[in-house]
């Protein structure tokens, strides 16, 4: 079997807090293939988005390992993790974090021109129109919809071509008809980009869709399916 593409060895976390040091996460240990739909589903408070983080490189171990794509993220800079990300991730939110003086196309263009992708436009119009935005590629995001909002965000995601995307409640602004779209559109990412999805979520019915669900309680993992 091939090395997986995230591996997590008794994996903690823990940060500085108000009242002092706070445990979020407690040796974790799992693995995630090439190619898989992972759904990460607990209470709310069990670690789900700290998670997905520790994965991204978007926060540090305080223990064990955290491997992606062959590399050991704790042993990477800051620099050399912005690069891994940039090159290999893509990141959806709840919030769309889009750039509220940048079109549409502008969101989607721009990390990839940052990337020094010559076809950058080129490419971020064709991500446009593969989720339903051609015709609005020169609205800002304060004339979109949140639904539309997040077609951009996901555009965006998946304009570098990303080996993994890392979704956080993805579909947690959205009313249920809208979010079942961006969770097709999410889907659909490995059937046209080959891509690997690790997506935090509340939704039973998201998270059955999955390959594989992964579930914390308090930090911990309490059961993979």
């Amino acid at each position: 079997m091939t090395s997986p593409l995230l591996s997590l060895n008794d994996a903690s976390l823990a940060l500085e807090g108000n009242a002092g040091l706070v445990r979020i996460l407690h040796g974790i240990t799992l693995d995630v293939h090439r190619g898989e739909l992972v759904g990460l589903v607990g209470p709310s408070g069990s670690g789900k988005s700290s998670l997905l983080m520790l994965m991204g490189g978007l926060e540090r171990a305080t223990d064990g390992t955290v491997q992606a794509l062959d590399h050991d993220l704790g042993k990477m800079d800051e620099d050399q993790l912005a690069r891994l990300r940039r090159d290999n991730f893509g990141v959806v939110f709840q919030s769309f974090h889009l750039i509220p003086t940048m079109t549409a196309l502008e969101n989607v263009a721009t990390p990839l021109e940052l990337a020094g992708i010559r076809d950058a436009k080129a490419r971020a119009r064709a991500e446009l129109a593969a989720v339903g935005l051609a015709d609005r590629a020169g609205h800002y995001p304060s004339q979109l919809s949140g639904g539309e909002q997040q077609r951009v965000a996901l555009a965006r995601a998946a304009a570098p071509r990303p080996a993994i995307v890392l979704a956080d409640e993805p579909t947690g602004n959205l009313d249920s008809a809208t979010g079942a779209g961006i969770i097709d559109l999410l889907f659909g990412l490995r059937d046209r980009h080959g891509a690997t999805l690790v997506l935090v979520t509340h939704d039973p019915e998201i998270a059955a869709r999955c390959d594989r669900v992964i579930s914390l309680r308090d930090g911990r993992l309490e059961a993979a399916a």
